[in-house]
Order: C-alpha cells, then sequence, then structure tokens
C-alpha cells in the first residue's frame, strides 16, 4: 500500500542493489575504456566478409565505410588509414562484396565500434587470403618481416641485375626509366612472372644472377595483373630466395594497390616496376645538382677559411709590425744591455781590485817572517824584564838568607831542648803509671787461663777419657749412631787410633 507522499516501501533485494550502486558509480570514460579494451583484447585480428556501402575518401588518404550484412539488418562502420591502402586488393566501390582482415575499435570519443581494415579482399578470394595469410605467418615467425634486417639500397650503383620477363612491357619500363636517369648497366635474368612454373623460375633467375660478382642491387619486377596472376610473388620459396639474397633486393609488383609477400622481405618496396628504377638507379640531373651544391658549399667553407685565416693573419701582422723597426728596438735593446753589462763588469772588476788589496795588507800582516820578527822583539823584551826582575828578587832572597841563616841555629837550639824537656817528662810520667797497670792485666790473665784449662777437653782426656768420631767426623754420643762394620777414629789425651764398629753389646746404665 502506498505511503502519502506517493513514496512506496522498497522491497529488500532493491534495497540491496541500491547500496550497491551507491558504493561504485562509474564515469563514462571508464565504461568506454573498459569496452574499448574488451573488444580491442578479443577481436584484434579476425576476418570478417560484408558488402561495403557510403564509401567515403578524406583528403589525408583515409577511406571510410559502412560494412553490411545482407541477410539480417547488421552493419559495422570502417577505416582503411593511407598507410594500409597497399593491403587492399579489392574495389573500394558500394555494392563490392568484400573479405576484410581487420580489428575491432572502439571510439570512445564518439562511443562507436569500428573496424581497422588490415588486408581487403575480394569475397571470391577467400582461399588466396587464406594461404597468404599463413605464408605470411611463417615469414614473420622465422623474423624475416621485420624491418630490423633490411638493408639501405646502395646510393649510385654502376650494375643493377633486373629479374623479370624478358618480354615484359615492365622491362622495357626499367630500361627506360633507368637511361632517363643515368647511364647504369643492366643485367637481365629472364624468368616467368605468372603461372605454375612462375616460383621455381624466379627463385632460378634470383640465384643466377647473383653469381655476377659486379651485381649491386637486383629489381624483382611484374607489371598489373588480378591476384592469381600475381600469386607467383606470394609462394613462399620465392619470398624466402628475396631474403636471402646477396645483394639488397627493391621488389615492385603490380601497381600501388597491390601488396604481395615478396615485398614485405625485400628489402625495399615500390609501388611499380617504373618506381623500382627510380629507387635504385640515382637521378644524373639530381646527383649534379647535388655535386655542385656540396661545392658550393665546400667553396664557401673554404672561402670562410681563407677569409678567417688572412684577418688571422692581418692581426698577426698588426702586431708583429714593421721588421725594421723591430730590428732598430732589439738592437737599441741590445745597445742598452750591452752598456749595462759593461758597467756590471767595471764594478764587479774595480770591487774585486778592493778586496784583493785587502787581502794582501791581510797577508802581509800575518807574514811568518813578519810575525817572527814581531815575536823576536816581544821575546827579547820579555828577557830583559825577566832578567831585571830575577836580579831583583835574587837580590832580596840573598838578604833574607842572611837573616835567617843568622837565627836559624838558635832557633833550632832552643827547639831541641824544649823536646828533651818533655820527653823527660812523659818518661817519668809513663813510669808511673804502667807497673800497676801491668800487675792487673798479668793477674787477669792468670784467672783466664786457669778457667779455660777447667774446661778444656784436653783436660779430661787427661783423666783418662776419650773421644770417638764416626765415619763423617762427627764425635759420637750414642751407640745407635753407628752401625756394624764403620770405621771410627778414637781421640786420647796423647794421639788418635783408628777402629771398626764390632756387634754392639747392651748398654749399661
Amino acid at each position: 500500500m502506498a505511503r502519502p507522499g506517493g513514496w512506496g516501501r522498497r522491497s529488500r533485494p532493491a534495497e540491496r542493489r541500491a547500496e550497491r550502486s551507491e558504493r561504485r558509480v562509474y564515469r563514462v570514460g571508464e565504461v568506454a575504456g573498459a569496452i574499448r579494451d574488451t573488444l580491442g583484447g578479443r577481436f584484434r585480428d579476425f576476418w570478417v566478409e560484408g558488402e561495403l556501402s557510403q564509401v567515403t575518401e578524406a583528403r589525408s588518404g583515409h577511406v571510410w565505410f559502412q560494412l553490411s550484412d545482407e541477410r539480417e539488418m547488421a552493419s559495422l562502420k570502417g577505416v582503411v588509414f593511407s598507410g594500409d591502402r597497399g593491403a587492399v586488393k579489392a574495389r573500394l566501390a558500394d555494392g563490392v562484396r568484400v573479405r576484410v582482415r581487420a580489428a575491432l575499435d572502439f571510439y570512445v570519443g564518439r562511443g562507436e565500434t569500428q573496424l581497422v581494415v588490415k588486408t581487403m579482399l575480394p569475397a571470391g578470394e577467400g582461399d588466396l587470403a587464406a594461404r597468404f595469410e599463413a605464408i605470411r605467418q611463417k615469414l614473420a615467425a622465422d623474423g624475416l618481416l621485420d624491418e630490423a634486417r633490411k638493408r639501405p639500397l646502395p646510393r649510385a650503383p654502376r650494375v643493377v641485375g633486373v629479374v623479370t620477363s624478358s618480354t615484359s612491357a615492365a622491362l622495357r619500363d626499367i630500361i627506360r626509366v633507368s637511361h632517363e636517369r643515368a647511364p647504369v648497366r643492366l643485367v637481365v635474368a629472364d624468368c616467368r612472372t605468372q603461372g605454375p612454373e612462375a616460383p621455381r623460375s624466379i627463385v632460378v633467375a634470383l640465384q643466377a644472377i647473383q653469381r655476377l660478382p659486379e651485381v649491386e642491387v637486383i629489381i624483382l619486377g611484374r607489371g598489373g595483373g588480378s591476384a592469381e596472376d600475381l600469386w607467383a610473388f606470394n609462394d613462399e620459396a620465392v619470398c624466402r630466395a628475396v631474403a636471402a639474397a646477396r645483394v639488397p633486393v627493391v621488389c615492385g609488383v603490380g601497381h600501388e594497390s597491390d601488396y604481395v609477400l615478396a615485398e614485405m622481405v625485400a628489402d625495399a618496396r615500390a609501388s611499380t616496376p617504373s618506381n623500382a628504377a627510380e629507387r635504385v638507379v640515382p637521378d644524373a640531373a639530381a646527383l649534379a645538382e647535388e655535386v655542385r651544391g656540396w661545392r658550393r658549399r665546400l667553396e664557401a667553407a673554404m672561402n670562410a677559411r681563407v677569409d678567417r685565416s688572412r684577418i688571422a693573419l692581418e692581426r698577426l701582422d698588426r702586431r708583429l709590425g714593421d721588421p725594421r723597426a723591430v730590428y732598430q728596438a732589439e738592437h737599441r735593446r741590445l745597445d742598452a744591455l750591452t752598456r749595462r753589462a759593461q758597467r756590471h763588469l767595471r764594478g764587479d772588476l774595480d770591487e774585486r781590485r778592493r778586496s784583493l788589496e785587502t787581502l794582501r795588507r791581510r797577508l802581509e800582516r800575518r807574514n811568518p817572517r813578519a810575525a817572527l820578527r814581531a815575536d823576536a822583539e816581544r821575546l827579547r823584551v820579555l828577557q830583559d824584564r825577566l832578567r831585571r826582575a830575577m836580579a831583583k828578587e835574587l837580590e832580596r832572597a840573598r838578604r833574607d838568607h842572611g837573616r835567617t841563616a843568622e837565627a836559624l841555629p838558635r832557633a833550632i837550639e832552643r827547639n831541641l831542648a824544649e823536646r828533651r824537656e818533655a820527653q823527660a817528662t812523659l818518661r817519668e810520667r809513663l813510669r808511673g803509671l804502667g807497673r800497676p797497670m801491668i800487675q792487673r792485666s798479668r793477674a787477669r790473665l792468670g784467672a783466664l787461663a786457669g778457667r779455660l784449662d777447667a774446661l778444656s777437653p784436653l783436660r779430661v782426656l787427661g783423666r783418662g777419657y776419650a773421644i770417638a768420631f764416626g765415619p763423617e767426623g762427627q764425635a759420637l754420643k750414642r751407640a745407635d749412631q753407628v752401625r756394624e762394620g764403620d770405621p771410627i777414629r778414637v781421640r786420647l789425651h796423647e794421639g788418635t787410633i783408628e777402629a771398626l764398629v764390632t756387634p754392639p753389646i747392651e748398654n749399661h746404665e
């Protein structure tokens, strides 16, 4: 039952969906990008067949069209970019039924889905398209379609090899264009370019023309025709022979709208045989003009170099000036240096002369002969002074000796008398003190001698006792200090005897 105000009660599933929608709201760009990624990942490379309509070619070379299904109301928009026009083998017109190899792309800006065409063939050529794609994939898997392996063409070849039918219009176009552009030698290897024998014939011709060492580049060409007519240039053996060529190969088969696998493998692709000749043979006039341009640039560079050198030379000339003025200036400078040198030499010579004179005078003063004469004179003066001093001292000593000789006997006699008197006094005192001292000393010595005699072991031996000494010289006090058979020495009062120990006897107290 509806509530007032038009609000109704939501069911629980509806509430859950509302909660989920409130949790994540996508932007339009996110949805469009997801569609583009999904379609691009699933429909990246596929074949589709339909009828062309609304075919429109832009100024840029892109072709827009609509591909419709004849059985039901369904259509897809498509585009052929200008760079892929060579892969279109069908006529681009309304009502033409075609088989398209494309990728599906979603254009985010307008929200439209379109086919990006890689290859377009008439609808009746479906088997050839499948074979074409199978061979292309094998060549791509072996790396023969890589741009990195393709070699540059020689700038100005002198010998060009041509592999085509000797009776074809393509050969006449190649010869005409080549001779119009530059004088070049063409070597033709005849081969079949159509039919079942054509692939093997092309391979043999390619191998044969490479045996000529002077060939620098090869043109592989054929005029226009249907897909069946040009199929020999899609043969796998032909493509591998082109890839294995010793020199670069330029492939020009059919018209600009024709596209064969040999062109993908070749080092360069030409839209027609005439265009192949234009790519291989340089334009002599253009080369001459290029050489003239290089010559003009070289002359300009040389003139600029000469101008710079001339300017540098003029600057050096201005810095150097007139050689005569330079010579005169250097001559004046040399004269000034000469005068300065002479002044310095004269001053140095005078200084050396003065030094020599000073040394001569010093040498004269230190002459050994002069020094000897001066020393002799000083010695003579000193000798005179010494003789006079010695004479005076001798006279004074004589006077002192006379006085001493007179007083000396009296002093000696007086000293001797004094000493005799002192000696007599000392003798008397010594006699008075010496006798009592000697008597006391003799009495004390007698007492000590008596005590020593009483304690002497010899005194004990004199009473009949003896002292026994063991083998090691120790005095024996007990019988157990020796053993039977030990030698002993016995000291008596007078003399010593040797004995041996006999079996012990019992001790008696």
